[in-house]
């Protein structure tokens, strides 16, 4: 392992504390729906796309990426990930790749510009969100073409290319339990070559990657999954949860109890952080683009808990244990 790896990962683990922003087709199309997140159990059936999604009806009128970062600075949040591209495939950028964008709905804004503009201002340091499996362009376990694989690297080119720095991608729906391109469909090592060609210094997580180093640059577990770290873990590795039941918005989640902040720190943050993880704590965007006054409650809540001294330890160097 490169020295340079091992001080990007010491670094990255030594935030700690992050955001994770999911804002997609799923917070318009399912807000009012019982379909959790995403059209799930279709892909290894191999049936039709249930639910397309039509660009049309993206329309965030409201959007205000300055008070996302403002809930997760108050959160004590030092990263943050936004879903550029979720498991439907809608793009939340200007993409030549598709016309299934921003760019062909009634709200052309660019949604990736605007997160990291107003995270970069508020001193937080923003990185994306990718997936593979595409249930819009049918790229899943079953397909993967080379034509596809072809359009996944253009994707992630314009994503590397016209941002500036992005130091961490986290990457879903790859040789995953729940669907997407098999690594041997979609090498990790192909892909992890085309990023590190553009950005050598962005990491690559890769959720769908279970504990392998080989296949991941920080070990990434989807705790509202239930994916726990073993006992022995030292890592290096991240971890997301919600406070909401569900990763994407739902207009009931205006007047749900929310899960405590209390439970965020202390059965979920601090613990991992003794394994060298950093914990992702989710905020949801309405379908307007701002962000439910308790959900900012409870980020704010949070950061009170964080904030108290002697809380979380910087890790030193020589920290992994190879």
């Amino acid at each position: 392992m490169k020295n340079n790896l091992l001080e990007l990962q010491r670094n990255f683990i030594n935030l700690r504390n992050g955001a994770f922003i999911h804002f997609n087709s799923a917070t318009e199309q399912f807000h009012d729906s019982d379909i959790s997140d995403w059209d799930f159990g279709i892909t290894d059936k191999n049936d039709p796309n249930r639910h397309p999604f039509n660009p049309m009806t993206w329309n965030p009128q409201n959007l205000n990426c300055q008070e996302w970062a403002q809930v997760a600075k108050s959160g004590q949040a030092q990263f943050a990930a936004l879903t550029a591209k979720h498991h439907e495939g809608f793009c939340l950028w200007p993409t030549e790749t598709t016309n299934h964008s921003i760019t062909h709905s009634p709200f052309d804004v660019d949604v990736v510009s605007e997160y990291l503009k107003a995270f970069r201002a508020m001193d937080i340091l923003p990185g994306l969100y990718f997936s593979m499996l595409d249930l819009e362009h049918g790229i899943t376990e079953t397909k993967c073409t080379s034509e596809d694989k072809n359009f996944i690297k253009n994707q992630l080119r314009e994503l590397l290319t016209n941002y500036g720095e992005i130091p961490f991608l986290i990457i879903d729906g790859w040789n995953a339990p729940w669907g997407g391109p098999s690594f041997t469909d979609l090498p990790f090592a192909e892909i992890d070559e085309l990023v590190k060609s553009i950005q050598p210094n962005c990491l690559l997580m890769n959720i769908g990657s279970g504990s392998d180093m080989s296949t991941t640059d920080i070990v990434f577990f989807e705790n509202a999954a239930g994916q726990e770290a073993p006992e022995n873990f030292v890592g290096p590795g991240a971890s997301c949860n919600i406070y909401t039941e569900n990763w994407f918005w739902k207009e009931r989640h205006e007047t749900t109890d929310l899960k405590s902040a209390e439970w965020a720190f202390y059965e979920k943050v601090k613990p991992d952080s003794e394994k060298n993880i950093v914990y992702l704590m989710n905020i949801s965007p309405n379908n307007s683009g701002t962000v439910d006054d308790n959900l900012k409650q409870r980020f704010a809540e949070f950061g009170h808990l964080y904030a108290q001294p002697n809380q979380l330890n910087e890790i030193p160097e020589g920290w992994l244990k190879r």
